[in-house]
């Protein structure tokens, strides 16, 4: 499997790797001159003189100039843990129920404890998780398709309804029969924030925010939510309000803040990826779909990004081209550049 790679700019790698960037693993090693080992950027050992450091794209070009893996971060191991990862991804969507964790980590010839931490460590959620977000995704979309919840339910993948009840209908933030009536009796309270880039509509269940947006009004958040009662905001959301546009122009201040947003399992996984990415860094939309478990999967992220219902609080706008170009951005380019400027985005 041919892994996409960051483009092999020596300072940018010394920075991931002086930072322990464990994203960056599998795209560069760092050899040490004055030891002869090199290293995943992650590698815990302790960091070398910025002079006594080259970079490879590839194990195989720093073994080749002469440098052996290092035995603590085993840096050649990296290819073969995506492979596992994605093994198990096509083992949990090709289910028809939930696969135990001591199964999946066989398949994939790991021992159950590690390849947990490594599953989540690259997916961003442990794998019950993702299978518990693609059940309750196949939910959803049943519960709009079948005529009874119950049937829906089994049709998702749920061994009885009480499962469905401990794990689907909280990830689906209000309850099935409500899901199946389009979102009727859920409440959703909005506001227009003024920000220094416009006017931003801020919208949020009982649970958290579920819309974040430029552009838009109530009659969009009505057309997105349909069945919901729609009713401003007023001093309810005042607060989680003037957080969110705290965001927008002090974004170096973690406002951490609740959310009630629903997507497939691949969607909230790419969104959990941009959540993670820190301020004033960015990541292509390969490097997305890798940290998602799908290396091939590109466009797919590239969509989820474009999908993100809590722009801002969700940073869609850290995502770009692998050859370092913007991509698009849903409400315009030059609000993406105003963003990334602010948060110090070279």
């Amino acid at each position: 499997m041919t892994m996409p790679r960051l483009p092999l700019d020596p300072d940018a790698a010394w920075r991931a790797f002086e930072a322990r960037d464990r994203h960056s693993d599998g795209r560069f090693v760092g050899a040490v001159k004055t030891t002869g080992i090199y290293c995943k950027p992650s590698c815990p050992a302790r960091r070398p003189k910025r002079e006594n450091m080259d970079f490879y794209r590839t194990p195989e070009e720093a073994r080749g100039a002469g440098f052996r893996a290092c035995l603590r971060c085993t840096p050649d191991a990296v290819g073969r843990d995506r492979i596992a990862v994605a093994r198990a991804i096509a083992l949990i969507e090709a289910a028809d129920e939930l696969v135990a964790l001591d199964t999946i980590a066989a398949c994939v010839g790991y021992a159950p404890h590690h390849f947990h931490r490594l599953f989540k460590r690259a997916t961003g959620v442990t794998p019950a998780a993702y299978a518990r977000g693609l059940m309750a995704g196949r939910a959803a979309r049943a519960l709009t398709e079948d005529s009874t919840v119950t049937a829906a339910i089994y049709e998702a993948g749920y061994s009885a309804p009480s499962r469905f009840y401990e794990g689907g209908a909280k990830r689906l933030g209000m309850s099935p029969s409500a899901w199946q009536r389009g979102g009727e009796g859920v409440t959703i309270r909005w506001i227009l924030a003024e920000t220094s880039l416009g006017a931003m509509l801020v919208a949020a269940t009982d649970k958290g925010l579920c819309r974040v947006s430029f552009d838009e009004d109530e009659g969009a958040l009505r057309a997105r939510f349909p069945h919901a009662a729609i009713v401003p905001g007023g001093a309810a959301l005042a607060d989680l309000a003037a957080r969110v546009v705290a965001s927008v122009e002090s974004p170096e201040r973690d406002q951490d803040l609740p959310l009630d947003v629903r997507g497939t399992a691949f969607q909230e996984a790419i969104w959990q990826a941009l959540r993670e990415i820190p301020l004033g860094e960015t990541r292509s939309y390969a490097e997305l779909a890798a940290a998602a478990g799908t290396p091939k999967a590109v466009r797919a992220a590239g969509s989820a990004c474009g999908a993100n219902p809590v722009s801002i609080v969700v940073p869609c706008h850290r995502a770009q081209r692998s050859d370092g170009t913007l991509g698009g951005y849903a409400y315009g380019i030059d609000r993406k550049v105003a963003l990334r400027d602010r948060e110090g985005v070279a």
